[in-house]
């Protein structure tokens, strides 16, 4: 199964860009910034990935993005992303990316945007992969902070197709940014937001009824209540799982508990992401291999998953066309 994984033709709608920033890079970028890690090697920084929640993930998060400063600082994190899914045979992602965490620190929206597309333009060039971008909310941050944010976007709503809402879930219901996302929606945005994963069932009914969403990432706590299966599966709403990225932050204590062939056995729209991927063990080839040879996935689970997240994808018809076109002819082989 490894390598037929290896070889499938895959979609990535649940990645933080942020996420994707390896440790080797990172020093790389630091150097070149002049920044202080506090860290003295590679190894030092992988040992400080052996986290245990949400907010420890975050923490060390937050404090990787220091080293992000220039247009080039963005320009070269996305485009080594980019350039690891495609040799991953990724053939389309949708990329989040935090503009609160670099404005924070003085980085202009500008800079941060300009250098994301501009390597996106690039990897599409040199490899064939199309990608779109998502703006998110920072939702430990208030709402009118989100408005801020979307309003100094605006100018440039050309380089993105969405906006999301992640960080520390528990705590921060979807009601905190629904003014925001009633704004983003005016002003033609698709939307998105995490919703249970570490939050109860009701931050996804509230997703779906409040803020209107138009895909969930995660979603795992949707398992708690049979009448929200329901709904999802009657809006074909799309769920953005996330394996290694549970197991780590002990969504899930085992990979043989998780809740995504449960999901596809009831019919939901659920795919395969790797959320945070620097940090977690693994981009889509370490996701799919690792759920497989935990829930014991077959050929046609893998296909579901990949065509479902094709489906539930934000390109347009003919992109999605020729994407099934590539499926359907890794199925058939």
């Amino acid at each position: 199964m490894r390598e037929l994984i290896e070889k499938m033709p895959k979609v990535e709608l649940h990645l933080h860009i942020e996420g994707s920033l390896e440790p080797e890079l990172m020093f790389q970028l630091a150097k070149r910034n002049n920044i202080d890690l506090p860290y003295s090697s590679v190894e030092e920084v992988r040992a400080a990935y052996d986290f245990g929640n949400l907010q420890d993930f975050l923490d060390i998060y937050y404090a990787g993005c220091k080293v992000l400063i220039h247009e080039q600082d963005f320009y070269d994190l996305t485009y080594a992303y980019l350039k690891k899914a495609a040799e991953q045979n990724v053939m389309h992602t949708e990329m989040f990316f935090d503009p609160q965490t670099h404005t924070e620190r003085g980085i202009e929206l500008e800079t941060v945007a300009k250098g994301i597309c501009k390597a996106a333009k690039a990897a599409k060039e040199d490899f064939g992969i199309s990608s779109l971008t998502i703006l998110s909310f920072l939702r430990h941050l208030s709402e009118e902070a989100a408005i801020a944010t979307l309003k100094a976007a605006l100018p440039m709503k050309d380089k993105f197709i969405a906006v999301g809402l992640d960080s520390s879930e528990v705590g921060n219901p979807p009601q905190k940014f629904q003014k925001v996302y009633q704004m983003a929606g005016e002003e033609g945005f698709l939307k998105v937001a995490h919703a249970g994963e570490e939050g109860p069932a009701q931050y996804i009914w509230d997703s779906l009824n409040l803020l209107k969403i138009d895909r969930l990432d995660h979603g795992n706590r949707a398992m708690d209540d049979e009448d929200l299966l329901k709904e999802l599966k009657q809006r074909k709403m799309g769920l953005t799982l996330c394996p290694l990225s549970n197991r780590k932050l002990q969504v899930v204590k085992d990979l043989k508990d998780h809740p995504v062939k449960k999901m596809l056995n009831k019919g939901l729209k659920a795919t395969v992401n790797s959320d945070d991927p620097a940090y977690f063990g693994g981009y889509m080839n370490e996701n799919f291999i690792a759920i497989t040879e935990a829930l014991n996935l077959s050929k046609r689970d893998l296909f579901q998953l990949t065509s479902n997240a094709i489906e539930v994808s934000f390109v347009n018809a003919d992109r999605k066309a020729d994407m099934m076109h590539k499926l359907n002819k890794w199925m058939k082989a």
